[in-house]
């Protein structure tokens, strides 16, 4: 009886989160008009610069966590070296405001572009490589990256790093005030997540997503593989490139500090708690991440700690993140082990009550 009253509650929770997703799905249109007009209104009953400082770190967060999410998500490629993208794309803003004084939105693609470039060098020798042989390559290049930053005075200021980064102007307004990178980043957030989801309902996109289900399957229906796995390696770089490029003039100042391997690994856990090979799920994880860092930061490197016990314990209870789809390939094997545990245990009363 035990078991069939928590098959009961199993049920009727199930069938509670498939409405309020087909409730969702059914009114998407309008909550994201509501959701946007939410957020375009937000620093008109706020102005203190540590709540929209917040908030801006949230948007700069998404970026990074999804451009993370596009390469181990949806192609199943794993990557720890996201922090070696962000630092190319920041050092790429600073060097070129400062030493070419280049206009920043013409730096900004210039930036991207300049990450997914070395990307791909990274990614061309490594095309063979799965698992945790790429993510060792990955975590190294990253850790060059930021050597070279340390160590490359000549141009990138070594350890005194660039100063007096300019700040954008857009018709004449300068970009300053935590108000002003506020919608900065807002609408680089909404082009971000526009555009992805654009390329995941593409061919390219269905291409990386066979990818990650079955390589093999996917060479075998004529899906070029090692091609479809660079292009996805470079589309995650770019994006990271941005968020480094919107990143530099907000600060005022870089130095290679700010991209350790600590950034990497804090990245990455935005991804997983918020939920892998799904466009809200990075935005999720990084609301929680920041929220938790805000929260916890009286405790100092503690919060680390907070952070791997939470990292944990999703992949014990909800392995595809807080917004992972119960359809995803994880959950379903949990799901299938969870009902032939219930089968084989109703079995067994049902022999013992004969």
């Amino acid at each position: 009886m035990t078991e069939q009253r928590s098959e009961k509650k199993l049920n009727t929770l199930r069938s509670s989160l498939e409405s309020l997703q087909l409730w969702v799905r059914h009114n998407r249109g309008w909550l994201l008009a509501a959701a946007f007009v939410l957020l375009c209104i937000i620093p008109f009953f706020t102005t203190r610069s540590y709540v929209l400082g917040v908030l801006c770190r949230i948007f700069l967060y998404s970026i990074l966590a999804g451009a993370l999410n596009t390469i181990n998500g949806y192609s199943g490629q794993f990557c720890l070296g996201i922090a070696g993208f962000f630092a190319i794309g920041a050092y790429s803003e600073a060097i070129l405001s400062t030493a070419a004084k280049m206009n920043f939105w013409i730096i900004l693609p210039i930036a991207g572009l300049i990450t997914a470039v070395i990307s791909l060098l990274v990614a061309l020798p490594t095309l063979k490589m799965q698992g945790i042989y790429l993510a060792i390559v990955t975590l190294g290049f990253s850790e060059i990256v930021r050597l070279l930053a340390l160590n490359w005075t000549p141009l990138t200021g070594g350890p005194m790093g660039i100063k007096g980064i300019p700040v954008p102007t857009f018709f004449g307004i300068a970009i300053r005030t935590s108000k002003h990178f506020y919608y900065l980043y807002l609408v680089m957030a909404i082009i971000f997540i526009f555009t992805t989801s654009r390329v995941i309902k593409s061919r390219i996109g269905r291409a990386w997503m066979s990818i990650r289900e079955d390589e093999l399957a996917s060479k075998s229906l004529g899906v070029f593989t090692s091609r479809y796995k660079a292009l996805n390696f470079m589309y995650g770089a770019f994006w990271a490139g941005i968020a480094g490029a919107i990143y530099a003039p907000y600060v005022r100042f870089i130095d290679s500090t700010y991209f350790t391997l600590d950034e990497g690994w804090n990245i990455l856990s935005m991804m997983i708690i918020g939920g892998q090979g799904t466009l809200i799920g990075p935005i999720v994880g990084s609301v929680i991440v920041n929220y938790l860092t805000e929260l916890l930061r009286p405790i100092g490197q503690w919060r680390m700690v907070a952070f791997a016990l939470l990292i944990i314990i999703m992949m014990w209870s909800r392995p595809q993140g807080l917004a992972g789809t119960s359809s995803s390939i994880i959950a379903a094997k949990k799901d299938r082990r969870l009902r032939r545990r219930f089968a084989t245990k109703q079995e067994a009363c049902n022999d013992t009550a004969v």
